[in-house]
């Protein structure tokens, strides 16, 4: 029988394991918006030290796990005196794994402008920022929110990996609870809802914004 005292008990302990995954995953995506706008940025301008810097970047975080990646944040640097908090650890870890991701999806969105666009941008005197900024963003950003909008679902995801790292997300609280107690059915029903809530309106919206730029577009 399924045990709704259980999950009345403890909501609350799912409820705080949630604010603590919104935390590390907004500011996580953040940072790899942030992270892969550059990325994407120095591909297309094609820096040649700096492009191939990016491309190495890239291929490293796309290619090993994002669990590896924390290991190495978490237990790896300090052993060269660098000490970060699991919290720090699990952001930069999103950031990271993120960024190569959203620079991809953006790359992807600004290759589409045409390049009469980037060759008018320069004709006018625009410097090669102004004319990422100014002309091909804007044009670019309808091409590139279906991959933005899956990596953001992608990285809220992968952050139920922090649990391994100590990190009280609603992941640790669901497994702690398990361990203590073996409610294992109320605990992942709690998990998957908790999960849900979070992710549908996510998708919803990302489906709305695609529709919406299409719109413009057309």
């Amino acid at each position: 029988m399924f045990d709704w005292s259980f999950v009345q008990r403890y909501a609350p302990f799912f409820v705080k394991g949630m604010e603590m995954t919104l935390f590390i995953s907004i500011i996580g995506i953040i940072l790899a918006l942030v992270v892969g706008l550059i990325c994407a940025g120095v591909e297309l301008a094609r820096v040649p030290v700096a492009r191939q810097i990016v491309r190495v970047y890239i291929e490293i975080s796309r290619n090993t796990p994002l669990l590896v990646q924390l290991y190495f944040l978490f237990f790896g640097l300090p052993k060269l005196g660098i000490v970060w908090s699991a919290e720090t650890c699990a952001i930069v870890g999103l950031g990271f794994l993120g960024g190569s991701y959203m620079a991809e999806a953006m790359r992807a969105g600004l290759q589409a402008v045409p390049e009469v666009q980037r060759e008018t941008a320069y004709v006018l005197g625009f410097t090669p920022m102004q004319s990422l900024t100014r002309v091909m963003l804007p044009q670019a950003v309808s091409g590139a929110i279906p991959g933005i909008v899956a990596n953001v679902i992608f990285l809220f995801k992968e952050s139920s990996v922090v649990s391994a790292i100590a990190l009280a997300d609603v992941m640790y609280m669901a497994k702690d609870l398990i361990g203590m107690y073996y409610s294992t059915y109320e605990s992942l029903a709690v998990l998957v809802v908790s999960y849900l809530i979070v992710l549908l309106p996510i998708s919803l919206i990302g489906t709305w914004l695609e529709r919406r730029f299409d719109y413009a577009r057309r």
